[in-house]
């Protein structure tokens, strides 16, 4: 399930790489499956201190945050770790949080920073002091990588279907576009769902941003994205954020933008400031790949959630089409589409390839209903379940497909070559109309 090319193909990209994108679609006649079931989850007591819904994430350069849960509101916030199994020659200290939500109270809940780490390398860890060993694997510190991408992901038969075939992927990181747990204010969802996804998330870094059903608002009750906010600490401080709902990160060369869709980001807002100041760090000689993430697509050609996205798009894509953003990824719709290089509502060569996967196995099913005609800006569309890996080959080309479920059967249904804008004179191109906006006062 390795994405990685076969030698020919690569050749035939190479030999076009004034091409700013190759299409090989694969057509099937698919009869789409029946839903699935919300997974039921037997309640299985462990020992209050031991580690439980155990996940990773970046945590600023060459670290790596540790979060786990326990019932114990007094086991220790450590973590052993090192690079033989069961031989833990470094330990960190971490912080803790809670939150109460209505009549029910979370356990606590550990954030550990480790490092720093070597690129590429498998580390050995154990939270608390006890407890079951785990291990995770450092991102390479510089091409090929390999994301794995699911959003909407939900507690369903096709969600664990989605982890299976993800597990099948060699992948060095997880993007999430959110919508995690679909707890919905039934806070024992949360645990589930930790539960559920510690096979992968203590395993690989699992980046995420938040999305509707993270919300969880009771007017002058509670404010939103509580819960969210409590167990999937994100690096926001590392990258100059003030808030958990956006922040950015770099991987291998690539700069990767996490965005709130439903936190405020007009011009005069706190996001839009801190997303021109992030913006004016990048280097594209250094990080020659920008990568964008947030919830709700712009560019939606099926009728569920159909517009939503209007508002951010029309604030913010003029200044993220002058930094040549290379692709933006969405969930939300409940369905795969894939767009050409696309800017303001038509094919533009130095726009922005966007991807809406929200397809991972969340309860609601499927979002069949599309417009018609296809837009001009719409390449590939399908109302299926699935996940999406992204290879970045090395400084000037990306691999990306689309895997469906099928019959339990990872189906490779899309896929696409990608061609850095940096690589194609566009970053070269856009440079004085990206400074304009970013020093605009």
């Amino acid at each position: 399930m390795d994405p990685k090319p076969k030698p020919m193909m690569f050749l035939t990209v190479l030999c076009l790489i004034t091409i700013s994108s190759i299409v090989v679609t694969v057509e099937a006649e698919y009869v789409r499956p029946l839903p699935r079931k919300t997974l039921h989850f037997p309640w299985s007591r462990k020992a209050s201190s031991y580690p439980q819904q155990v996940h990773i994430s970046l945590a600023g350069d060459n670290h790596m945050r540790i979060t786990w849960t326990t019932d114990d509101k007094f086991a220790p916030s450590v973590v052993e770790y090192g690079t033989s199994p069961g031989r833990y020659l470094s330990v960190n200290q971490g912080e803790s949080t809670s939150y109460d939500y209505l009549f029910y109270s979370s356990g606590k809940i550990h954030h550990t920073v480790i490092g720093p780490l070597e690129p590429n390398t498998v580390y050995f860890y154990r939270c608390g002091g006890q407890g079951p060993g785990f291990q995770f694997k450092t991102p390479p510190a510089q091409f090929p990588i390999t994301f794995a991408v699911a959003g909407d992901l939900g507690q369903t038969g096709w969600t664990k279907s989605t982890l299976d075939h993800i597990d099948l992927c060699k992948y060095d990181l997880h993007l999430l576009p959110g919508d995690l747990s679909y707890a919905d204010y039934v806070q024992g969802k949360w645990d589930t769902f930790g539960e559920l996804v510690q096979p992968l998330a203590s395993a690989r870094p699992w980046m995420v941003t938040q999305g509707n059903h993270e919300k969880e608002y009771i007017p002058l009750i509670k404010d939103g994205f509580q819960s969210y906010n409590a167990r999937w600490k994100m690096p926001y401080e590392e990258s100059g954020s003030s808030s958990n709902l956006y922040y950015s990160f770099e991987v291998a060369r690539i700069h990767v933008i996490m965005l709130g869709s439903y936190t405020d980001y007009d011009k005069y807002s706190d996001q839009y400031t801190w997303l021109k100041a992030d913006l004016l760090k990048v280097d594209r000689k250094k990080t020659p790949w920008l990568v964008v993430l947030f919830h709700v697509p712009w560019y939606n050609s099926n009728r569920a959630h159909h517009g939503e996205g209007d508002h951010m798009m029309a604030t913010m894509e003029p200044l993220l089409h002058a930094a040549s953003v290379d692709i933006m990824l969405a969930g939300h719709v409940h369905a795969y589409e894939r767009t050409k290089r696309v800017n303001n509502g038509i094919s533009d060569p130095c726009g922005a390839v966007h991807i809406t996967i929200g397809d991972g196995g969340n309860r609601e099913g499927l979002a069949h209903n599309y417009l018609n005609p296809q837009p001009e800006w719409s390449e590939f569309r399908e109302a299926s379940f699935g996940h999406g890996e992204l290879r970045m080959v090395n400084s000037t080309h990306a691999f990306w497909s689309w895997h469906r479920n099928d019959d339990d059967e990872p189906v490779r249904s899309d896929q696409v070559w990608i061609t850095s804008l940096a690589s194609s004179g566009c970053v070269a191109e856009k440079r004085h109309e990206l400074r304009k906006i970013l020093l605009a006062p």
